[in-house]
C-alpha cells in the first residue's frame, strides 16, 4: 500500500510542478506587479583607471607619469513603487484601452458566431450518408492541428498585396482597418469551425434514432423535428462549445502577433496584446499586469455565468 501511495505521488508530480511553476507563480507575481509602478534605470558610473600594456603593466607618458583611460559602467537597475491600485485605475481612463476592448469585442462576436453556425450546419451536413465522408471529415478537421502562428503567417502569406495569391483582388487585407480585422476574424474562423464541427457531429451521431423516428411519425416536417427534438440534445453541447470558444477567443493574441501586429494603427490590437506590448515593449510591467488581471476577471464572470445557467437549466 505504501509503495502505490509512493507510486501515486511520483506521476503526479510533474503536474503539480508544472502547474505551480506555470500558472500559480505567474499569478501571483504578476498580482503584485500590478500594485507597483515597475521602472528600469541605467546607472552610469565613470572611473578613471591606468591604461596598461599586453603584460599589464601601466603604460608611462614621457614624463613618467601613467597614462589613464575613463571607464563607463553601466548597470540596469529595477525599481519597485508601491501605488496601489492605480494601475487598475488607468485602465478605465486609457484610450488605448476602450479602442482594444472594442475590437476584441467585435471579433468575439463575429468570429464565435460565425463558426458556432458554420460547425453546426456542416455537423448536419455529415450526420448522413455521402460518399467518402470519412475522407472529407478527415480533411475538415486538419485547421486544428495547425497552430495560431503557423496559421497566421500562412494567411499573411495568403493575403499579401503585391504578389500574394489574393493579391489580383485588389483587397487590402492588411493595410485597411476594417479588411485586417476581417482577416483577422477569418484565420480564426477556418481554423476554429472544424472544432465546432467535430464536437457537433459526435452530440449529433449520439442522439438516439428512436427519438427521432418516433418525432418524425408524429409530423412531416424536418424544422420542426430539429427544434423540438435535435436542438434539445444539443443545446449543452452548444452551451460548452460556445463557452470554450468564448474563453479562447477573448484572449487572442497569437494571430494578431503574426498578421497584423496589431496595425494598421490600432485596429486590431487585441487587449491582450496590447497588455503584451505594454508590459514586454514599453516595458510598463505594472500596467500591463493590471490590464491582464482585469481581462482575467472579465473572462471569469463569462465563465461562471454559463456554469451558473446551465446548472440552473439542467439542475
Amino acid at each position: 500500500m505504501r509503495w502505490t501511495n509512493r507510486v501515486r505521488w511520483v506521476f503526479l508530480a510533474p503536474a503539480i510542478a508544472w502547474v505551480l511553476v506555470f500558472t500559480l507563480f505567474p499569478l501571483v507575481y504578476s498580482l503584485y506587479a500590478s500594485l507597483h509602478n515597475v521602472t528600469n534605470e541605467t546607472i552610469v558610473e565613470r572611473a578613471v583607471v591606468p591604461m596598461l600594456d599586453a603584460t599589464g603593466k601601466p603604460v608611462l607618458k614621457t614624463d613618467g607619469t601613467p597614462r589613464t583611460k575613463t571607464e563607463i559602467k553601466r548597470e540596469t537597475v529595477t525599481k519597485w513603487e508601491w501605488v496601489g491600485l492605480r494601475n487598475f485605475g488607468r485602465v478605465f481612463r486609457d484610450p488605448q484601452v476602450a479602442e482594444a476592448v472594442r475590437v476584441t469585442a467585435i471579433f468575439v462576436v463575429v468570429a464565435v458566431s460565425l463558426e458556432m453556425l458554420l460547425g453546426l450546419l456542416l455537423a448536419f451536413l455529415f450526420n448522413r450518408n455521402l460518399p467518402m465522408r470519412s475522407l472529407l471529415r478527415t480533411i475538415m478537421i486538419l485547421p486544428i492541428f495547425a497552430t495560431p502562428v503557423a496559421a497566421g503567417y500562412l494567411f499573411f502569406t495568403i493575403f499579401y498585396e503585391e504578389g500574394g495569391p489574393l493579391g489580383w483582388t485588389g483587397i487590402p487585407f492588411l493595410s485597411h482597418p476594417g479588411w485586417a480585422l476581417a482577416s483577422i476574424i477569418i484565420v480564426d474562423v477556418w481554423q476554429w469551425t472544424p472544432f465546432c464541427f467535430l464536437v457537433f457531429l459526435a452530440a449529433l451521431q449520439s442522439i438516439p434514432e428512436d427519438a427521432i423516428e418516433a418525432a418524425r411519425l408524429d409530423t412531416d416536417s424536418s424544422v420542426a423535428v430539429w427544434l423540438h427534438v435535435v436542438m434539445p440534445f444539443l443545446q449543452p453541447v452548444i452551451i460548452i462549445v460556445l463557452l470554450l470558444r468564448l474563453a479562447e477567443a477573448l484572449k487572442v493574441f497569437d494571430v494578431v502577433a503574426s498578421l497584423t501586429v496589431g496595425g494598421p494603427g490600432n485596429a486590431t490590437q487585441s487587449v491582450s496584446y496590447l497588455a503584451f506590448r505594454t508590459g514586454l515593449r514599453f516595458f510598463d510591467v505594472g500596467y500591463a499586469s493590471a490590464l491582464a488581471y482585469l481581462l482575467l476577471a472579465v473572462m471569469m464572470v463569462i465563465v461562471t455565468f454559463f456554469f451558473k445557467r446551465m446548472r440552473t437549466v439542467y439542475a
